[in-house]
């Protein structure tokens, strides 16, 4: 069984014989993988919907995973048990929906936690959210398919409330690496956030603060 470039960096990141979440599942390929390449003990595989679910069982019936899968209709976290996971995996949500998920769930404020997030939208939101709610980023990664690019966070909590800058909050841990995914994920976004500037030059209006953060991206780049 194959995985695509993104969730290939999700199920790098997972910690080996775990018992593992799948938040949002859809058809239930990362669960799969870890469980037929003897990764995790067991998966939990939810969605809010039933159709997303119906995917799901298919792929565990085809490879003979039933035994080591609970299928469940849960809205994120909402009906799972404190103590049931301890490896959850969020990827394909937006930033803000995960965000939401992760406030609302106080049983995840266990340092046994590790929490692989790929958001699809607003990573900046996301990551201004983990920190003010005790939780920080111990790794970071790019990954590219097929022109788009994704971000794939890892964390944990250490009950260290903090609050991050503007660039923090956009940039993350990715300034750390050096990987040619990462450039080129950051000169992406100087090239987004420089159009901004312009645009807000343009209209009169204070462009100061976005003007900082297109001066520290240069600075990543170099």
């Amino acid at each position: 069984m194959f995985l695509d470039a993104r969730l290939s960096a999700v199920a790098e990141m997972v910690r080996n014989g775990t018992r593992f979440a799948d938040v949002g599942t859809d058809h239930a390929y990362l669960p799969a993988y870890l469980l037929i390449n003897d990764k995790i003990e067991y998966a939990v595989c939810s969605d809010l919907r039933k159709g997303p679910l119906k995917n799901a069982e298919e792929t565990v019936q085809k490879y003979c995973l039933a035994d080591k899968v609970d299928l469940r209709l849960s809205d994120g976290l909402d009906n799972f048990k404190e103590g049931e996971v301890n490896e959850i995996a969020v990827a394909g949500m937006g930033g803000l929906l995960i965000s939401e998920f992760i406030e609302r769930t106080e049983w995840l404020k266990s340092a046994d936690i590790h929490l692989i997030l790929q958001p699809m939208t607003h990573a900046e939101d996301l990551r201004k959210t983990l920190y003010q709610n005790g939780f920080y980023i111990e790794k970071e990664v790019a990954v590219k398919d097929k022109e788009k690019f994704y971000i794939i966070l890892s964390a944990y909590y250490n009950a260290c409330p903090k609050d991050l800058t503007d660039f923090e909050c956009i940039i993350g841990e990715l300034s750390k690496n050096t990987d040619k995914i990462s450039k080129e994920y950051i000169a992406f976004l100087l090239k987004k956030y420089t159009a901004k500037c312009e645009m807000l030059k343009k209209a009169n209006k204070d462009f100061a603060e976005t003007e900082q953060i297109v001066k520290e991206l240069e600075k990543c780049l170099k």
